[in-house]
C-alpha cells in the first residue's frame, strides 16, 4: 500500500523548495540579499541602482548609513543630493567629497541626460572621468572624438580644452584636483579601460590591483582598481599620509575607519583623511571591486 504522505508531499516539497530558491536567487532586496545565479545586469549596475537601505529599515523615516567625522566619511546613495552642475548642459551632479570636508580634491557623480555636454574644470585643475553607465563621447583639443563606454576612463591634464557629450542618459564619476606642478614635468591626456590595464604585484596581499594612470613623477594622483574575492581582506592595517576617495563598484564588505566598522555595498563612497586607520574585508558571495583615488609622487611638505 502506498503511503499517504509519500509522493504528493515529496513533490510539493520539491516545488516549494524550487520556488523559494528562485525567489532568493532573483531577490534585489536587502543589504545582504543573495545574488542571482543568472545575473544578466550590466557591469556596475548596482552603483546606479543601489539598495538604498537594509530591507527591514527601508520604511524607517530619517534612516541613513551616511556618516561624517573629522578624519573620514561614508556617503551612501540615499544621501545623494543632485542639482544642476555649473557650466554643464542637461546634467545633474552630486558632490560626494570636497575640500569643505578636509580633502584636497573633489569627487562627484554626473548624471548626463539627452543632449548633454560637460563644462571645463577651473584653471590649473586636472580631471579624471570614469564611466559607470551609458556611453559618452570625448572631444579633445586635437578635435579627435573618443567613445567611452562603461569601465573606460579619460584623464585630462590641467587647462586642456575638452568636452564630454551624451545623446542618452549616462553616469560618470569624476575626480578633480588642483595640479601640483613640478619643474620640467607635464602630464598627457590618457584614454583607457580597466580591462586593458595589467595586474600588478601586491607583495603580502591577496587582492588584485590595477592602476589607471602612469606611476611616473609628473602624475600627482592615481586611481586604483582593487578586486577582492569573498572572504579576502587587506593584510596591512594602513595608516599613511595619503588621502583616499573610494567608490565601491561591486559587492559588499566591512570597512574599518579609525575605531569604527562600517558595512558597505556597491554605490557607497568613502573619504579617508591622512593617517586614519583603514582596513577592508570582502563579504557576501560575489567579488568586491572598488575604485580608489590616492595622491602620489609629491613630498607632503
Amino acid at each position: 500500500m502506498q503511503s499517504f504522505c509519500s509522493f504528493p508531499v515529496q513533490s510539493l516539497f520539491f516545488q516549494l523548495f524550487t520556488l523559494c530558491f528562485l525567489k532568493l536567487g532573483f531577490s534585489q532586496e536587502g543589504f545582504c540579499s543573495a545574488p542571482s545565479i543568472l545575473n544578466t545586469q550590466p557591469l556596475y549596475w548596482k552603483v546606479t541602482n543601489p539598495t538604498l537601505s537594509p530591507s527591514h529599515l527601508q520604511d524607517l523615516p530619517g534612516f541613513t548609513r551616511s556618516v561624517y567625522k573629522r578624519d573620514h566619511a561614508l556617503i551612501t546613495p540615499e544621501s545623494h543630493v543632485f542639482s544642476p552642475l555649473p557650466d554643464w548642459i542637461n546634467t545633474l551632479g552630486a558632490y560626494l567629497i570636497s575640500p569643505s570636508m578636509g580633502s584636497h580634491f573633489v569627487m562627484y557623480l554626473a548624471k548626463m541626460q539627452e543632449n548633454s555636454k560637460s563644462g571645463l574644470p577651473p584653471s590649473d585643475v586636472e580631471r579624471l572621468v570614469f564611466v559607470l553607465h551609458g556611453v559618452v563621447t570625448l572631444d579633445d583639443a586635437s578635435s579627435i572624438t573618443h567613445k567611452l563606454e562603461v569601465d573606460s576612463y579619460a584623464y585630462l591634464p590641467p587647462n586642456s580644452k575638452h568636452s564630454f557629450k551624451s545623446d542618452a542618459p549616462a553616469t560618470l564619476v569624476i575626480f578633480e584636483r588642483r595640479y601640483a606642478y613640478l619643474e620640467n614635468c607635464t602630464t598627457e591626456q590618457i584614454i583607457g579601460s580597466t580591462d586593458k590595464q595589467p595586474l600588478l604585484e601586491t607583495p603580502g596581499e591577496v587582492f588584485e590591483l590595477r592602476k589607471l594612470l602612469p606611476t611616473s613623477l609628473p602624475y600627482d594622483f592615481n586611481i586604483h582598481i582593487m578586486d577582492f574575492q569573498p572572504g579576502e581582506f587587506l593584510n596591512v592595517k594602513e595608516v599613511h599620509y595619503n588621502q583616499h576617495g573610494l567608490l565601491l563598484l561591486e559587492g559588499q564588505g566591512i570597512y574599518r575607519l579609525g575605531d569604527n566598522w562600517y558595512p558597505v555595498q556597491a554605490g557607497d563612497t568613502i573619504w579617508m583623511a591622512p593617517f586614519v586607520p583603514q582596513w577592508y574585508a570582502a563579504l557576501g558571495k560575489t567579488k568586491s571591486r572598488y575604485l580608489l583615488y590616492k595622491d602620489v609622487n609629491r613630498n607632503p611638505l
